[in-house]
């Protein structure tokens, strides 16, 4: 094997993925990317109904099921956080119990908008991904997904994806399955980015695609160069 050449990734067919916000878009992105890959899919929702209603809209033959954000936690191999920002803290603190021992992929950006555009917003504990990791002691958290455009996700007429999702964490097993995870979508490679520490400037770099798209009207991604 060449020194650039990937050493084998973890087996992650099977895993079955929960998304909790997985009413929102990006999260009905990632759960039909995912399922359209194979893997069994948990939409989550504070409201179970609407998790049922979209999970059935997203295509029943998918198998893609909606459950109540706790359930999802629970029945869940993997668990991909994309609520919103405000919701953030609270959400994750009342499912500590269900996350545990659980490898949870924080995907979350803390941006606000104003009559200037998009920005990024501070998080206490430097990023949304340090905040799972404080308030989800028992779970393993990773950061990525941050970049991939919901549009595009959601698009039946793209195939494959275009672009590297940035994977953060401190621990290397679970970096390494959450990179395997990511090949799962065509076109997508995960490439590990740094620490969990560092996911700060990567939620806010989200601030900046967003300025790139809405003036080249674009669904703009990263590609990494040389690796």
């Amino acid at each position: 094997m060449s020194d650039n050449q990937a050493a084998p990734g973890p087996d992650v067919a099977t895993l079955t993925i929960g998304i909790l916000g997985g009413t929102g878009d990006q999260g009905r992105g990632l759960a039909r990317r995912f399922a359209l890959a194979g893997n069994p899919v948990i939409i989550g929702s504070r409201s179970v109904e609407r998790a049922v209603a979209v999970a059935q809209a997203l295509g029943a033959d998918l198998g893609i099921r909606g459950m109540a954000n706790p359930d999802a936690a629970a029945a869940a191999d993997v668990v991909i956080v994309a609520v919103p920002w405000d919701g953030h803290r609270d959400l994750l603190t009342s499912l500590a119990a269900p996350l545990a021992g659980k490898i949870v992929i924080d995907c979350v950006n803390p941006l606000g908008f104003d009559q200037r555009g998009c920005f990024r917003l501070g998080a206490p504990e430097g990023s949304a991904a340090e905040q799972a990791a404080a308030v989800l002691p028992g779970s393993v958290v990773v950061g990525a997904f941050h970049h991939v455009s919901a549009v595009l996700l959601l698009d039946p007429e793209v195939v494959s994806v275009d672009l590297d999702v940035l994977v953060l964490g401190d621990d290397r097993p679970a970096t390494d399955l959450v990179q395997a995870l990511a090949a799962r979508i065509p076109g997508v490679r995960g490439v590990y980015a740094g620490r969990l520490r560092n996911c700060g400037q990567v939620e806010a770099f989200t601030a900046n695609l967003v300025s790139i798209n809405r003036r080249y009207k674009a669904h703009a991604g990263l590609r990494i160069t040389d690796v």
